[in-house]
């Protein structure tokens, strides 16, 4: 079976939920999807921490960005789900490749992985990973997103300047021929962004993976064959 795919047919029933006095109608909304989403249910099921594992494991079967003895970092990586995905797919449980995440969020221990909970923008966040993994990365993935206002055009700018930091950190962090891959929004003013990523990367493709819901403008820019910039000569 798929495991980015869960499986499930046109028969299964939805889950409602009777709404208590003190749930507000947008927790209610929420609550009542988690409980129908199969790709909720298939992390269960699985022993994932999230539904966004299967959004890993789906665009990483489809573009294999992902291979054994490579070195990664997973920027705002709470719960976990990605690592666990990552984990798998690098070899980790067989002494291959290194996975080191970092989250303002304590994260509960994953087998192999080195977590550390810091805010990736720290001046020392870059050293500090670096050591950790023992050297340069192979990819920078983020799954990050930031808080949202409601109002539309301002969490477009949120995102966009999360992953441009998310971008910036990539750069000082990342071997050449690296990847980067981080979450955006349909309808962002990302142009800047991906003309850098562009200059930077030898591919760039946006990606919507089917594990993203339906109903929601997120997508995935993955960069592959980062050209590190030249230092600049030095003057006389």
């Amino acid at each position: 079976m798929n495991p980015s795919k869960p499986s499930g047919g046109a028969r299964d029933l939805r889950v409602k939920v009777k709404k208590p006095a003190k749930r507000s109608h947008s927790s209610q909304l929420w609550l009542e999807r988690q409980l129908n989403d199969p790709y909720v249910k298939r992390a269960r099921e699985m022993g994932y921490r999230s539904r966004a594992a299967f959004k890993l494991a789906e665009m990483d079967e489809r573009f294999k960005f992902l291979k054994p003895g490579q070195k990664l970092i997973d920027l705002g990586c709470a719960p976990g789900g990605w690592c666990q995905v990552a984990s798998a797919k690098i070899g980790l449980d067989k002494g291959k490749g290194r996975i080191v995440g970092i989250d303002l969020l304590a994260v509960d221990p994953i087998p192999g992985v080195e977590l550390i909970q810091l805010d990736f923008m720290a001046e020392e966040a870059p050293a500090i990973l670096t050591e950790k993994l023992g050297g340069k990365a192979d990819g920078v993935m983020s799954d990050m997103a930031a808080n949202t206002t409601g109002h539309k055009k301002t969490d477009h700018l949120k995102i966009i300047a999360l992953a441009e930091a998310a971008l910036e950190f990539a750069n000082d962090v990342l071997a050449p021929g690296g990847f980067f891959l981080a979450k955006l929004f349909q309808g962002g003013d990302s142009a800047e962004l991906l003309g850098q990523l562009k200059r930077d990367f030898s591919s760039v493709r946006n990606l919507k993976p089917a594990a993203s819901r339906a109903d929601s403008s997120e997508l995935y820019v993955l960069a592959t064959g980062f050209r590190r910039k030249s230092e600049p000569a030095a003057e006389d």
